[in-house]
C-alpha cells in the first residue's frame, strides 16, 4: 500500500478562484487580529507596539497545568493521605446583620367614574358608580408627576 501525500485544502470562491486557506493562514499569522483581545492571528498575546508578550505555546502549557474539575473523595492506592495542618486560630469579629431596606411599590389609585342610568323619576333616582383600577403603564405612571 502506498501512502498518499496529504491533500491541500483548496476552496473555490464564489467568483471561481481557487484559494489555499492554509497558505493564506500561514502568511498572515503575525498580523494583529481584529478585536479587543490583543492577540495576533496565531494566538500570541501582544503588548505595546505589537510585540509578542506571551507565545501561544506558553498559554496552552499554563492552561493544562491548572487543575480541573472536582477532586475525587476516594484515595488512590499507594499514596498516603496528607495530614491537615492546623492553622493558628484568629479572633472572629461578630458582625451585626443589617436589615434590608423595605421599599414599597406605588399602588394604583382607584378612579371613580359616574355612569348615569336611564332617566327615571326624581324620587327614585340613584346614580351608579363603578370603581376601576388602573393597570399596566397607567398604574405605574400614576404616582409620578
Amino acid at each position: 500500500m502506498v501512502a498518499r501525500a496529504p491533500r491541500k485544502r483548496m476552496y473555490r470562491t464564489m467568483q471561481g478562484r481557487m484559494v489555499d486557506i492554509e497558505k493564506l493562514r500561514a502568511a498572515n499569522e503575525s498580523v494583529q487580529a481584529v478585536g479587543n483581545m490583543n492577540v495576533n492571528a496565531k494566538g500570541d498575546v501582544l503588548g505595546a507596539g505589537g510585540q509578542v508578550v506571551m507565545p501561544k505555546e506558553k498559554i496552552i502549557q499554563k492552561y493544562y497545568e491548572q487543575p480541573k474539575g472536582m477532586v475525587s473523595d476516594t484515595p488512590t492506592k499507594g499514596k498516603p493521605m496528607p495530614t491537615p495542618k492546623s492553622e493558628p486560630k484568629q479572633a472572629v469579629q461578630k458582625m451585626t446583620p443589617v436589615a434590608p431596606k423595605k421599599t414599597t411599590a406605588p399602588q394604583p389609585k382607584k378612579v371613580e367614574t359616574k355612569v348615569e342610568a336611564e332617566p327615571t323619576p326624581v324620587s327614585t333616582f340613584k346614580p351608579k358608580t363603578e370603581t376601576t383600577e388602573k393597570k399596566g403603564i397607567d398604574a405605574a405612571l400614576d404616582g409620578l408627576e
